[in-house]
């Protein structure tokens, strides 16, 4: 094989390389925030209680269901 066909191997497999690694990456990160979320209930009650109000379970799951449905 000559100089020429042996880089131009070496760009496509290193192509195929960054691609594929950006979206394995990519699916490992959303899995993980799925798995471990930013905010959750306990941070939520902590930032009402900050706030000086007790929240009721209603809005907590109010403020959860907006951040979710945020992140879509």
């Amino acid at each position: 094989m000559s100089t020429g066909a042996w880089i131009g191997i070496l760009v496509v497999v290193l192509a195929v390389g960054v691609v594929a690694g950006y979206f394995l990456a990519r699916l490992l990160f959303k899995k993980e925030l799925a798995k471990n979320p930013p905010i959750n209930e306990k941070m939520i009650r902590a930032m009402f209680t900050s706030m000086g109000r007790k929240p009721s379970e209603a809005q907590v799951n109010q403020v959860m269901r907006s951040m979710k449905n945020a992140s879509k």
